[in-house]
């Protein structure tokens, strides 16, 4: 990774994903589903150096914080109804985790879009965990926030690559 110095806002989003259970890798690993057939040479390091650079992104962090925020106070039962109960059956027709997801995605030009709505339906990796109902955990952002941060840094990843060319 680049060295600079990270704030504390963004090191509290990094946490906040390490203590949701998502590293840095985990997400990586999804870069790298989304770009090896662009790229047969790609390395995970390079996924993950990409990974970095989205998370580096101040936009980027206030995403994950909110989002994550919101997962956390469900879990917890804080939230009034209809949203307590919206937020924790993760209504199809609710959208708004969506609407965070896409503020992520938009980071790095429209490529992010087929990205996402790619890796939103295939669920690889990490996320299928992190779809799972049966934990009792809430992760209605979480999931999109994920999806989010690989399919900007694979669209990163992308740009990078053209611009070699």
């Amino acid at each position: 990774m680049t060295k600079k110095k990270i704030n504390e806002v963004e090191a509290h989003a990094r946490k906040l994903l390490e203590d949701r259970g998502v590293t840095l890798d985990d997400i990586a690993d999804l870069v790298y589903f989304l770009q090896v057939k662009y790229h047969p040479e790609l390395q995970l390091a390079e996924c993950k150096e990409n990974v970095n650079r989205v998370i580096g992104k101040r936009e980027v962090q206030n995403a994950i914080l909110t989002g994550i925020q919101l997962d956390i106070l469900t879990e917890k039962g804080l939230l009034e109804e209809p949203l307590q109960g919206i937020i924790a059956r993760d209504e199809g027709l609710y959208g708004v985790d969506e609407i965070i997801a896409l503020s992520i995605i938009n980071v790095y030009g429209s490529i992010g879009f087929t990205n996402y709505g790619y890796i939103d339906k295939q669920k690889p990796g990490i996320l299928e965990k992190l779809n799972d109902k049966s934990t009792g955990e809430c992760h209605t952002f979480l999931d999109d926030i994920v999806g989010a941060i690989a399919a900007a840094a694979s669209s990163r990843l992308a740009h990078s690559a053209e611009n070699v060319e």
